[in-house]
């Protein structure tokens, strides 16, 4: 699934304004000017269509965590600024970064693939969130996504 049609569906899942993504965007690091923003929400065959990268969409997870949560506090020195770089943006880093900004309990998140029509048990869904190496993991694939988003906006509890 292309990043324009994931921020969409994110838009449309959270009902998040253009005001508020703008927000979540610079909270963040990666501001964007409204015409920008628009771009990405237009079909590919208009005119002024602008593909979405990876860390746009990666930078509004991160403000919107930051936004619900708080931001990070990591000053020079210490253990979490001297980690490992992030791992690239998957299904799986959405599905975890979704789950963090919206303080979803394991209950939510399985009634929400179940108003989109996956039924899961709660070991499968620990899957999505193991580390890639673990032997039990398993690859969030962008049907599933498009369906735990569709849930989500039924579901409700998920509002920025």
């Amino acid at each position: 699934m292309n990043t324009n049609d994931l921020l969409k569906r994110l838009r449309f899942a959270v009902k998040i304004s253009d005001a508020a993504m703008m927000e979540a965007l610079a909270l963040g690091g990666s501001p964007l000017s409204r015409e920008k923003l628009d771009a990405y929400f237009l079909k590919e065959e208009e005119e002024g269509y602008a593909l979405c990268p990876h860390g746009v969409l990666e930078a509004l997870l991160d403000g919107m965590i930051a936004k619900k949560r708080g931001a990070r506090e990591e000053a020079q020195g210490s253990p979490a600024a001297q980690r490992a770089p992030a791992a690239p943006l998957d299904n799986n880093m959405i599905l975890k970064k979704l789950r963090i900004a919206f303080e979803l309990k394991e209950e939510d998140l399985l009634e929400a693939m179940r108003l989109g029509g996956v039924e899961l048990s709660k070991n499968e869904l620990s899957a999505f969130f193991r580390r890639k190496d673990q032997k039990n993991y398993k690859e969030c694939m962008d049907q599933f996504l498009r369906n735990f988003l569709a849930g989500l906006a039924k579901l409700g509890k998920a509002r920025y």
